[in-house]
């Protein structure tokens, strides 16, 4: 799988909001509340086709996804029962690197995207070093125990607090472990995203 390489903060600046969880984008935010070019200019109104490009291009940008495999995550919803927006959150939230993000063990998805691939990550015991890995109820994501010395993980538990595990996780801070409870329900996946826009931009 790519990734995108270029200028993030352009990219946090175009949708106003930190899609990539870097606290230093909150900073930029705030420094520059305004699209990169404009300069505070207000917007001219959007097609529906462009703010349905919008929504999707920031979903992608948002999971570090390009285009081809947005695209199968996209058939893989429509295949699967249920509202196809929703399936397609369900599985970009189960994606072992977005879990591992989720977890608390990485600051950014980037970062897990890292963990994952380096092998510091297990999946019921098994080094898994793909971060695509979709994850199914039951699994147990583990810190592997020759890389739980490794500061970047208590540093990125540190920022955890209780309020902030997610419904569908389970976390043992004491042990660097998680457990996938169920499939995320989408009033409790926090993405700021109209994901029926996406739908509709792929049934045209």
């Amino acid at each position: 799988m790519g990734k995108y390489t270029g200028p993030k903060g352009k990219i946090v600046r175009k949708f106003g909001e930190n899609i990539f969880g870097n606290p230093k984008y909150d900073k930029l935010l705030n420094k520059k509340p305004y699209p990169p070019g404009q300069h505070g200019l207000s917007r001219r109104k959007l097609s529906d086709y462009a703010m349905q490009l919008r929504e999707k291009q920031k979903l992608k940008y948002m999971y570090g996804l390009l285009e081809k495999q947005f695209r199968l995550y996209f058939k893989k919803a429509e295949r699967m029962k249920g509202i196809t927006g929703e399936n397609l959150l369900q599985l970009l939230e189960s994606r072992l690197d977005n879990t591992v993000y989720r977890l608390g063990f990485a600051v950014t998805r980037m970062q897990s995207r890292q963990m994952v691939l380096h092998r510091h990550i297990t999946v019921n015991d098994q080094i898994v070093n793909i971060p695509s890995y979709i994850l199914k109820i039951g699994d147990v994501i583990q810190v592997r125990e020759k890389s739980r010395r490794h500061a970047m993980f208590h540093d990125a538990l540190k920022k955890v607090r209780a309020e902030k595990i997610y419904p569908w996780l389970n976390l043992d801070k004491a042990q660097l472990s998680g457990t996938f409870l169920e499939k995320p329900q989408r009033v409790d996946i926090p993405v700021n995203v109209q994901e029926n826009m996406i739908v509709e931009l792929y049934s045209k």
